[in-house]
Formats: structure tokens, C-alpha cells, sequence
């Protein structure tokens, strides 16, 4: 193509995406610094399919979607998904296509060890994963590998899931065969995505696979959760490190939220109360080594209700594995919202969990664009102030953006105008971050590459990022 048709392409682009909602400040016209990665995320439920084939066993999405009356309002699952066990060459041909330079993907436990145990190695899901990623490799692409979303086996389940601490040493072994299988070719390792997300939606609001409602449940499992990821650091730190030489991290989900009258001292303490449950009650603990004194002071509420027996602190024997086992935050952002104090007869009357739990009320300017899913609306100065939040309260650490997306409906087409305003937005106030605050990102990844099974929303919203020409020239160019 020539030169002359790029730049006509980029002033297409431009007009494009004029009217996109960009934030507080004018648009910023740099660059990202050099060795800055861009590329996708995807995880194996939502596209590999094949549930049932080649020797893989059962994990808790399959028995979950497979339920009567089933619990996804469809009534579908990822029984196939994208096919993406039979089709990752394609995968990789479109990852190679678009430009991107490196691809997170989750790998299913069941698929490598069907009981979820290490009785029984299953060689084809190792193949499978070995060819991936030497796939990808042969393409220039970097694969990143994600240990844990959400797919845990359903034998391990069957013995309490993740409150029970026997899983803990279940899962070091899954990791410790994953970095012996896969190890001499990966340097990024994630070993929870969404851990936070996990916890609520399988344990408490029962959205998700396994379907509980049970406070109790869900504490105990993100306790294990941290502890789980501690062991799994230090096992690579004492064994792999020093020859493999990669870097271990874990990707939390979280919204910005937004003092509603940002002058209320109210608001402004409970939008910090609330930051520092959604991020903190997983980062804090890993990067200090115990809960912070809102997880504290929420644990102790809730104990007092007799609602958990979750401790309100570590042993000092967990506290010292645990403080200090990243390398790097994974951060998953998509939206923001406005936060006050609530009323706990108001949240009683609404059924209103947040107010109850937190005490918090959450809303959406109503001016903010919204996609397909309406817990999305498109905020993208969200995105800066929630990487700088971090930067201050955890020690400015190096941040990936693991998922960043915009969700919209399966008939709105391939131009996808509103997609690109969203990414367009998101990424200058990355940029932003970066140049102006001195925010260490070094990575965007888009979620996802495909339109997968988005869990208990099924295939009703798309995510992808679409690919026709003008955008994969964009991305190319560095400039998505």
C-alpha cells in the first residue's frame, strides 16, 4: 500500500473518531514509549471449546452451563464457543494480521490434568498448549499465560472448591507442571485473572460457575486465593527464575469510582473505602503482606453479624509469603461509576448487595455513553485516574492492561465507529497516564480477539475488537 493511501487512511480515522468522548482534557498528541506491547486477551472457556474431547475432564463452567433449568438466560454455553482447540492457527493468523505483538491466554486446568490433580497429566492438552504458543512464537507474537479464569476443575470443586485449602496445594502442582511444559518459551505468568470478580459472582451472587450464594464462601476463597498465589510465586521464584527468567503477576478487575459530589468529604471517603475493597482486599495483602484496614474493618462487621469465619488477618508465617510476590499488576478496566453513602434501610428496600455490604450507592451520569452490557458505560478519564490510584497507594508498580473493551450488540456491524470512539478514548488517557503522570504501563491488551461466550451474558454482546482494514492499519502503526 502507499504511503499516500496510509495517510488517507489515518485522516479517515481521525474524522472517524472526531466526536469521540475523550474526558476532562483535550486530546494528547505523543507516542507511547519505545518496547510498548499491544495485543489481545482471551480465555480458554469462552473460545477453545471442545469440553469433552481428548482426554480433558470436567470443570465447573461445563457443569454449571449444563444445569436444567439452565442458569444462562439463553439457555447457551462454550461447549463449542470459537473452536478455538481446533481453529488456534486462525487465531494466530488474525492476531498476526491486525499486528499485534503479544496474546494472553488462559490455560484450562481440566484440559492438562482432568481431575484437577497431578494422577493424570493429559499429553494432548499439553500438546495442544505447546502448539500454541509455538505457533504464536514462529509469528513474532509473545504469549502470555494466565493459570487461572475462572474454569476450575469440578473434581476440586467437589471437595469445597476454593474455600477448601487443600486446593491450594492443588494448584501449585497444576502451576509447577505448566512452568516444567511451558516454561523455556513464556515470560509473563498470570496466575489469577479477575480473582476479585471470581469470588463475587461464583460465591456470592451466584452469576457465575459455581453458582453459590454464600458470603462465608466467597472470603475464605479469596483468602485462599492470595495464599494460592503467594506459593505459586515464591515455587517459581525458588525453582524457575533464575534459568527461565519470566515474571509472575496476578490481574485484578476494577471500576474507578467516582466521589459523586467530588466536595462531600462523605463521598470521597466512601469512593476510597470502596477502591480499597475492590482492588485492595487482593493487592493490598500481596504488596504489603496482610489485609488493609478496610478489608479489616469489613471482615470484623461481618464477623460480628456471624456472617464469615474468614480471620481478619494472616498468620505472620502466611504474611511474610505473601508480602512482596508480584512482578507486575495486571489491571482489567472497562468503566466507572459515581459512588455516595447509602442508607441501609434504602439498601434493605432496593436489594441493593453494594449498600448492604459496603454502604455505598452506585450510579451513572446518565450524559456517559453505554454499550450493550449496562454495567459498561464509556468513561475513559476512569481509566487515568484508576492507574494513578495505584501508582500512589502501591508503590508505583510496572501495570499491564489486561482487558480493556467495549461491549456491543451482534447487529451493529463491522464499522464499528462506536468500538474505535471507546479505544480511541481509553488509550489517550493511557497515554496520558504514561507521559504526564509518569504511570509505569507497559502494555494493552484488548479484550477480546474473538466473540466469545461472555459468561452468564452469553453470546449476546460482542467485545472483539473488529478487524477491517482501516483499523488493522491503525494498529500497525502503533497507534492502537
Amino acid at each position: 500500500m502507499s504511503i499516500f493511501c496510509k495517510v488517507a487512511n489515518l485522516i479517515t480515522f481521525a474524522i472517524l473518531v472526531s466526536n469521540s468522548v475523550c474526558g476532562e482534557d483535550a486530546f494528547l498528541y505523543d507516542v507511547f514509549p519505545p518496547g510498548f506491547q499491544w495485543g489481545f486477551s482471551t480465555s480458554s472457556y469462552q473460545i477453545e471449546g471442545a469440553w469433552n474431547e481428548d482426554g480433558k475432564g470436567v470443570n465447573i463452567w461445563d457443569t454449571f452451563v449444563h444445569r436444567f433449568p439452565s442458569p444462562i438466560p439463553d439457555k447457551r454455553n462454550g461447549d463449542i464457543a470459537c473452536d478455538s482447540y481446533h481453529k488456534f492457527d486462525h487465531d494466530v493468523s488474525l492476531l498476526k494480521y491486525i499486528g499485534a505483538n503479544v496474546y494472553r491466554f488462559s490455560l484450562s486446568w481440566s484440559r492438562i490434568l482432568p481431575t484437577g490433580r497431578i494422577d493424570h497429566i493429559n499429553p494432548a492438552g499439553i500438546q495442544y498448549y505447546n502448539n500454541l504458543i509455538n505457533l504464536l512464537l514462529a509469528n513474532g507474537i509473545e504469549p502470555i499465560v494466565t493459570l487461572h479464569q475462572w474454569d476450575l476443575p469440578q473434581p476440586l470443586m467437589d471437595i469445597g472448591g476454593w474455600q477448601n485449602e487443600e486446593v491450594i496445594q492443588h494448584f501449585s502442582n497444576f502451576a509447577n507442571l505448566a512452568f516444567h511444559a511451558f516454561g523455556d518459551r513464556i515470560r509473563k505468568w498470570v496466575t489469577f485473572n479477575e480473582p476479585n470478580v471470581m469470588c463475587v459472582h461464583g460465591y456470592l451472587t451466584g452469576k457465575y460457575a459455581p453458582g453459590h450464594k454464600n458470603i462465608n464462601e466467597a472470603l475464605n476463597s479469596a483468602r485462599n486465593i492470595v495464599k494460592s498465589h503467594a506459593k505459586v510465586y515464591r515455587l517459581y521464584d525458588r525453582v524457575f527464575r533464575l534459568h527461565q527468567g519470566g515474571k509472575v503477576g496476578m490481574a485484578l478487575f476494577s471500576y474507578w469510582l467516582e466521589p459523586k459530589d467530588p466536595q462531600n468529604p462523605a463521598h470521597r471517603k466512601i469512593a476510597e473505602y470502596g477502591m480499597q475493597i475492590m482492588w485492595g482486599s487482593f493487592a493490598f495483602p500481596i504488596v504489603f503482606g496482610n489485609y488493609n484496614d478496610e478489608t479489616k474493618q469489613l471482615l470484623g462487621k461481618l464477623r460480628k453479624l456471624k456472617l464469615t469465619s474468614a480471620p481478619v488477618e494472616f498468620t505472620l508465617e502466611e504474611s511474610v509469603e505473601i508480602k512482596g510476590s508480584y512482578d507486575f499488576w495486571g489491571l482489567n478496566h472497562y468503566s466507572t461509576y459515581l459512588v455516595e453513602p447509602s442508607k441501609l434501610t434504602s439498601s434493605i428496600l432496593h436489594g441493593d448487595l453494594i449498600g448492604l455490604v459496603l454502604g455505598a450507592k452506585i450510579s451513572v451520569d446518565p450524559k456517559w455513553p453505554q454499550g450493550a452490557r449496562n454495567d459498561i458505560t464509556v468513561v475513559p478519564w476512569g481509566l487515568r485516574k484508576t492507574l494513578n490510584w495505584i501508582k500512589e497507594r502501591y508503590g508505583s508498580p510496572e501495570i499491564y492492561i489486561m482487558e480493556n473493551g467495549y461491549p456491543d450488540y451482534p447487529n451493529a456491524g463491522v464499522e464499528d465507529v462506536s468500538r474505535v470512539q471507546f479505544h480511541r478514548g481509553y488509550i489517550n488517557e493511557m497515554l496520558k497516564a504514561v507521559r504526564l503522570d509518569g504511570v509505569g504501563v507497559t502494555m494493552y491488551l484488548a479484550c477480546g480477539l474473538l466473540d466469545s461466550f461472555e459468561w452468564w451474558r452469553r453470546f449476546r454482546c460482542k467485545i472483539l475488537l473488529p478487524v477491517p482494514p482501516l483499523l488493522t492499519q491503525i494498529f500497525a502503526f502503533g497507534i492502537l
